[in-house]
């Protein structure tokens, strides 16, 4: 386990900073003392998708899994880096479901314009769950990138699970894989 963080903090690049304002060497210090799990967690604060690979994420998710620890969101931000990142505004409709559970359970079909629906699996950020005419910001996984590549910042979104719509969505950002990893250089 401890090979896995190394193997991961020697992908990070040296100016990147955590969300916490940390460094990859501030990592390195917490594995000489043996404190995996808080290096696990600023490795998983670091945002540059640019360096983030598919390799990345699954070091993390391995990781985590070797300290017994949840690594559900280490394993969606891999698919992130494979499929795109889509986040969305999403405002559920008033009494059409029960909670939906933040992570990443739900799949619901998705109007994403021109006739088109989509799949996409959600994980709602910074909630445990969405109640009934809720509002949370998203993150969608699409099962079919190609189909949402279309998408910018501003378009509207519905989902279904059937009739009638069960909630609108107005995308905030949007990059389709090759996108994803330039965003940021």
């Amino acid at each position: 386990m401890t090979e896995l963080l190394r193997c991961a903090v020697a992908l990070v690049p040296g100016d990147a900073r955590s969300d916490a304002g940390c460094t990859s060497a501030d990592v390195r210090e917490y594995l000489e003392h043996d404190e995996w799990e808080i290096a696990l967690d600023l490795l998983g604060d670091f945002d540059g998708i640019a360096w983030q690979t598919s390799e990345y994420w699954k070091l993390l998710a391995a990781a985590a899994e070797e300290l017994y620890l949840p690594s559900k969101w280490f394993h969606w931000r891999e698919a992130e880096t494979r499929l795109g990142l889509i986040r969305a505004d999403l405002q559920l409709v008033p009494s059409t479901r029960n909670p939906i559970p933040a992570q990443g359970v739900l799949r619901p079909l998705w109007h994403v314009g021109g006739g088109d629906y989509r799949v996409a699996r959600m994980w709602i950020e910074s909630k445990p769950e969405l109640e009934a005419g809720g509002r949370a910001i998203v993150r969608l996984t699409a099962l079919s990138p190609e189909g949402w590549r279309h998408l910018v910042p501003g378009d509207v979104i519905t989902m279904h699970e059937g009739q009638p719509v069960a909630g609108t969505a107005t995308v905030i950002e949007y990059a389709s894989v090759g996108e994803t990893r330039q965003r940021d250089r």
